[in-house]
């Protein structure tokens, strides 16, 4: 059998030589990609082991499969300009233009992947909870946007108008904004309370809505633990344009309350009592030195009042309450080593005189 007359034997108007060394040459790309994908990054990798930032090394992750995949392309190239396909070279052409924009939108879309710590260490300061919300919801986004790009790419490098398929989708658009509105209304409110931080996961805070902890922020709502236990999911376009009080930014807490003594109580009794109390707050290890009213202030109808007002030093509730007990015990000893006694609401009748009696 003579090789030379199967080897210029034509299908197609193309030789089966022209063929076979076509085919020769996308097979050795493919193994060739694989090998030079390998060689090259192994070469990279000793360079990059060499510097402290984690950039390169995510680079070059990210860039293994698509460099394949871009030999195996150039492989393909050089196998269809070897045969010179006339007839379809058009359609060959826009095939590996297209392959070439889905090469970089993918290294893209690897990107987004691959470099999610950036995400991750910018939201850090949202805290731990609230940024892995915020990374995912980053980083769906970003793909989304590539893909879409992507493929709007694609199309146009086929003849494809994209505008005027863009255009020709306006109504429906605007249906889906329309019936879409409220999600959206609770994406930019997420947006405000990441950006302005009025709270984070574990604050006490109190809308007109609702008041407890927070346990979670969310793209849509924000999930705060009320005090009754229950969980009450907060729409962000709502908590976002409600006037939010965070208890929890507090730097100290208020005891503000009032004290009635007896009428009998004498001007010295009051002053020794005014100014013993005064003492004991400023020497209380839990109270705020800044600010302490201890003032004898008003004649009330049945009491002599004392008006109270100082802060503790902690904000938190229970020990809050635990200080404010044992300010209120030291108050009733120093009222009672006084001798003096606290007042509740009484009256008194006077009677001028009495009828007199008749006699039968």
């Amino acid at each position: 059998m003579d090789i030379s007359k199967v080897l210029n034997y034509q299908i197609s108007g193309i030789s089966v030589q022209d063929i076979t060394i076509a085919l020769a040459i996308f097979i050795l790309a493919l193994i060739f990609s694989n090998i030079a994908s390998k060689l090259l990054l192994s070469i990279l990798k000793k360079l990059t082991s060499k510097t402290k930032t984690e950039l390169d090394d995510q680079l070059l992750a990210t860039a293994e499969l698509p460099l394949k995949f871009s030999i195996i392309l150039v492989g393909f190239y050089i196998s269809k300009e070897w045969l010179g396909l006339s007839k379809i070279d058009i359609f060959l052409n826009k095939l590996i233009q297209s392959l070439a924009t889905f090469l970089i939108f993918w290294l893209v879309y690897r990107l987004v992947d691959k470099f999610a710590f950036i995400f991750n260490k910018f939201y850090s300061k949202f805290g731990k909870k609230l940024s892995s919300d915020i990374e995912n919801f980053s980083i769906k986004t970003l793909k989304i946007l590539t893909v879409i790009i992507g493929i709007m790419s694609i199309l146009q490098s086929w003849g494809i108008n994209v505008s005027a398929f863009l255009a020709s989708l306006g109504l429906v658009g605007m249906a889906f904004a329309l019936a879409a509105k409220d999600t959206a209304a609770n994406l930019f409110g997420s947006l405000v309370i990441f950006t302005d931080r009025p709270f984070k996961i574990g604050d006490w805070i109190q809308t007109p809505d609702v008041e407890g902890t927070v346990e979670g922020i969310g793209i849509r709502s924000t999930r705060v633990r009320a005090f009754t236990q229950s969980l009450v999911s907060v729409p962000n376009a709502t908590i976002a344009n409600s006037p939010i009080t965070n208890w929890s930014k507090m730097g100290k807490r208020r005891i503000k309350t009032r004290l009635g003594l007896t009428y009998g109580t004498t001007k010295e009794q009051i002053k020794n009592i005014l100014e013993e109390i005064k003492d004991m707050l400023n020497n209380h290890p839990q109270i705020h030195k800044d600010t302490i009213m201890v003032r004898f202030d008003e004649f009330e109808s049945s009491a002599l009042g004392i008006f109270c007002y100082f802060f503790t030093n902690t904000t938190n509730w229970v020990n809050f309450l635990e200080i404010r007990e044992d300010v209120n015990f030291k108050i009733l000893d120093i009222v009672e080593k006084n001798g003096a006694s606290f007042a509740f609401p009484s009256q008194s009748i006077y009677v001028e005189s009495l009828p007199e009696k008749k006699m039968l």
